[in-house]
């Protein structure tokens, strides 16, 4: 009779994935992701809205995408989510819905392999953001409105639990009001975007302006009219050093985030505490205003006094 022997599985002596691998992984698979959708015809502008959400999900969530659970899901869409426009909800849903079957249809096993997860999309039939997109005219607050928002704001600025954020949220809806900055041209400024010394005012080097469909993002050089370069300056006098960076690192954001990348830097803010901390502050300050107060109408209000 012939003696059974032990069979050893192969995935327990497996050396573990380090965390630069998993790193590479994660940037080789969304660039999968990018050349895939592009194979399918969808358009450069398509393509770099879903990219985009997909970051502003992954700097929330602070871990790879594949680790997110339904419970995280309910958490950002529930809470994070729960006072930005129903397109937004909508939109970002349904990027992060096609990114997990892309990584289901593409590296199910190999993530498997890697990490032990199955991946499994966590958003489901419980979770999934209904409605359809905001098809509405918008029209802006009048100059007395804004300046009553502003205010207020700056007001609460003195008694605020989280100084730093709050003065933040305020720095860039004033200048969304005050230049026309599209909320992710503001989130994407870098300190050296800054040139003082260029014309009467001063000018932003807006890098990542909005393009025509396929073009790619359109740079320009906004001035610092209507008291934006005193928002700026105050705000990296008295504000930017709280964040805990270095003004001198290349890249160092306009804009932090109070969440820190692996070396100890700042990252960049995403849009959704941009997004919420002007709904917030039009809540409070601005109650009469019933319609909703989006960094979009700000930009309308800005073009609205030229």
């Amino acid at each position: 009779m012939a003696a059974l022997a032990v069979v050893r599985d192969l995935r327990d002596v497996r050396a573990p994935v380090s965390a630069e691998e998993l790193e590479q992984f994660e940037t080789d698979a969304l660039a999968g992701f990018v050349l895939a959708r592009a194979s399918a015809g969808l358009t450069d502008g398509t393509i770099r809205g879903d990219v985009g959400h997909l970051e502003q999900v992954r700097t929330w969530f602070g871990r790879p995408l594949w680790d997110m659970e339904p419970a995280d899901a309910d958490a950002y869409f529930g809470k994070v989510l729960r006072n930005s426009p129903s397109g937004t909800r909508l939109a970002r849903s349904q990027a992060l819905t096609t990114y997990f079957t892309f990584l289901e249809l593409r590296h199910k096993v190999e993530l498997h392999r890697m990490t032990g997860r199955v991946v499994e999309c966590p958003i489901d039939e419980m979770n999934r953001p209904r409605g359809a997109k905001d098809a509405q005219l918008r029209i802006p607050p009048l100059e007395p409105e804004v300046g009553q928002l502003f205010t207020g704001w700056a007001g609460e600025l003195a008694t605020c639990r989280k100084f730093a954020p709050m003065a933040r949220n305020y720095t860039t809806s004033k200048l969304m009001s005050e230049v026309g900055l599209r909320v992710n041209e503001a989130r994407r400024l870098d300190l050296d975007d800054i040139k003082w010394n260029l014309g009467r005012f001063g000018k932003l080097h807006v890098r990542y302006g909005k393009g025509k469909r396929g073009s790619g993002p359109r740079e320009r050089m906004v001035p610092l009219i209507n008291g934006t370069g005193r928002t700026l300056r105050w705000f990296i006098e008295d504000v930017w050093g709280q964040f805990g960076d270095d003004h001198t690192r290349p890249g160092a954001p306009l804009l932090p985030s109070e969440r820190k990348n692996a070396d100890g830097s700042s990252r960049r803010v995403g849009d959704d505490a941009l997004r919420n901390g002007l709904a917030e502050a039009t809540k409070l300050h601005l109650p009469s205003w019933t319609d909703k107060l989006t960094p979009h109408v700000l930009r309308h209000f800005c073009a609205s006094q030229l």
